[in-house]
């Protein structure tokens, strides 16, 4: 269904608790044409993320107090938010400013992308097996956006020193917004920079054992046919040229000088894999699989990058 949805508020004069909002905003967003994408991949998940974070109840609420009242005040919020969500095709995150990224709530706005990235549970498994006994000492999260993988990071390795990078000083204050909010002013930086650029060269760069990066990776055909919901996160974040490798090809090629001798490189890249294996046919990939869903996301060493340094 289509239309204007404003003409259907009147039905919520009648909506007294959780329960009836929670099956109300289902039924509504069951009859318009929205896209999932941003948190949750089907309408009755969606209902829940608004609806109960809008109340600020938690994931596991107990249905059996689904029977519970909801303030007059609440009800205006949330057919708001509902509308909004309907007619302006406009992200739950953005609506609430907040997205979960690694069981971490994050600030999160229409200046950086909605966190979604399946790279949290290779951060949960503390990117084992791949770094082995190595001492995690500094991470660093290149274009950063939100902030949301390197806190994560920096949440993971309790010791080290996380970098957050990123081209974009709208998404750097994003980010800071997020290392106030978990504290981490003492390991956590936000630098602005155009991939590596800010970093130097030679003996004076820093070097990392873990370089993550969720890039743009979408290529041009795919930005002409991205659902109305995308377009209210910043193109910056995610057009990467015709194949949607353009930035993935620089950090190939800059990468291995800011890794140390056991470090490793882990880049997301979507759709835009096939390109990649297509482009770089020599180049050992180890596309990396997750028991959540999620692909795209490939791993190179150190010694891999300095190898087929020439390939890039």
């Amino acid at each position: 269904m289509s239309g204007n949805f404003s003409d259907t508020l009147t039905d919520t004069a009648a909506l007294q608790t959780i329960g009836d909002w929670l099956r109300w905003t289902y039924s509504r967003f069951n009859e318009h044409d929205l896209f999932y994408g941003h948190g949750s991949d089907n309408s009755w998940d969606e209902a829940c993320h608004l609806v109960l974070q809008a109340l600020e109840l938690p994931w596991d609420f107990d249905p059996s107090f689904y029977s519970s009242r909801v303030t007059a005040t609440e009800s205006v919020r949330l057919a708001i938010l509902v509308r909004r969500r309907i007619e302006e095709k406009i992200p739950t995150a953005y609506l609430l400013n907040k997205a979960w990224f690694a069981g971490m709530p994050f600030y999160v706005d229409e200046r950086v992308l909605v966190p979604r990235s399946p790279v949290a549970e290779l951060i949960a498994n503390g990117f084992q097996p791949w770094l082995g006994d190595a001492e995690v000492t500094r991470v660093m999260d290149l274009c950063t956006g939100s902030g949301c993988i390197g806190i994560a990071c920096a949440m993971a390795f309790p010791e080290a020193q996380v970098d957050l990078l990123d081209i974009s000083p709208d998404a750097l204050e994003v980010a800071r917004i997020n290392i106030d909010q978990f504290e981490f002013w003492d390991r956590v930086e936000a630098v602005e920079s155009d991939v590596f650029s800010a970093l130097g060269h030679g003996d004076d760069a820093p070097k990392y054992q873990v370089i993550i990066s969720n890039p743009p990776y979408v290529d041009a055909e795919d930005m002409s046919d991205l659902p109305d919901e995308y377009h209210h996160e910043p193109e910056l974040g995610l057009a990467s040229g015709n194949d949607g490798l353009d930035l993935t090809r620089r950090i190939l090629r800059e990468a291995s000088e800011y890794l140390t001798d056991d470090g490793i490189l882990i880049v997301e890249v979507g759709n835009s894999c096939y390109a990649l294996d297509e482009a770089f046919p020599d180049v050992p990939f180890t596309w990396l699989e997750f028991e959540q869903g999620g692909h795209g996301v490939f791993l190179l060493t150190a010694a891999d990058l300095k190898k087929y340094l020439s390939n890039f």
